[in-house]
């Protein structure tokens, strides 16, 4: 069975709703839509707008209940009774990522990160410096959505998200795999490596952990230890997204 066959639909599409993310998707020609669905109950202009900017494309309009259109979007308030799957196409489960003959390294794990706009610029950056892989769990992590997409300036399209079920199952694996796993930050009694200063093997992993708790206890518990930002100046930690940009930037500085 080939692999866009044996993959999910939400391993292989971003889904984005409301009207008009829907016409700017149909608008942009880089993107492959693979289909757009709108509700039977969707009618006048914009209704009209989207069916003529679908047919132009060449992108099959499907008609489904308002129930199930929400359903999809996983957004009941904003989703405006229209939806598009928007191929993603270096997005794909992170153990198919893992089953390759050179698996994708150096990888950042997303663990509870939960503000779409911090998902979204750690995707631009992450793929900006040419990482192969950026894991983000469907549990405990802020939805691929359109605020996500908006915060990434699109690059979410086209980042190479790994996925999975949460970031305990991605260290679990990773670590199984013979990745060094590094959780970022500094807990109390645990001695973190500044991040200049740690050892980079062949397969590494760091995790980001959310904005307000850090790294889950569960998934630093498996990690193969700390390490941190040294931050000379009279601030106590680092947005995670500019906490993603530095480890981002400092593999690329190093060759990785």
């Amino acid at each position: 069975m080939g692999d866009k066959q044996a993959r999910s639909p939400k391993d292989r599409f971003l889904t984005v709703y409301g009207r008009k993310p829907v016409l700017e998707v149909l608008a942009d020609e880089t993107l492959d839509v693979d289909k757009v669905i709108l509700a039977d109950t969707a009618r006048g202009p914009a209704a009209a707008e989207i069916r003529r900017a679908a047919k132009n494309r060449g992108v099959a309009v499907q008609s489904a209940s308002a129930h199930r259109v929400k359903v999809l979007a996983g957004n009941g308030k904003q989703d405006q009774g229209v939806l598009a799957d928007v191929v993603a196409p270096r997005m794909l489960p992170l153990t198919a990522a893992l089953d390759r003959s050179a698996p994708p390294s150096p990888l950042l794990v997303l663990d509870g990160i939960t503000t779409p706009a911090n998902v979204g610029m750690i995707l631009r950056t992450a793929t900006a410096a040419g990482l192969p892989g950026i894991v983000v769990p469907r549990r405990g992590v802020a939805a691929l959505d359109p605020l996500v997409v908006k915060a990434s300036a699109g690059v979410a399209f086209r980042a190479p998200v790994l996925r999975c079920g949460s970031a305990e199952e991605a260290v679990e694996r990773l670590t199984e795999s013979g990745y060094t796993v590094y959780a970022l930050g500094s807990r109390a009694g645990a001695e973190a490596t500044p991040l200049f200063d740690v050892d980079v093997p062949s397969r590494v992993a760091f995790v980001l952990g959310g904005e307000t708790d850090g790294v889950s206890e569960a998934v630093s518990n498996l990690a193969a230890g700390w390490v941190s930002i040294p931050m000379p100046g009279d601030v106590e930690s680092l947005n995670v997204s500019a906490a993603a940009a530095v480890v981002s930037f400092e593999l690329v500085r190093r060759g990785r």
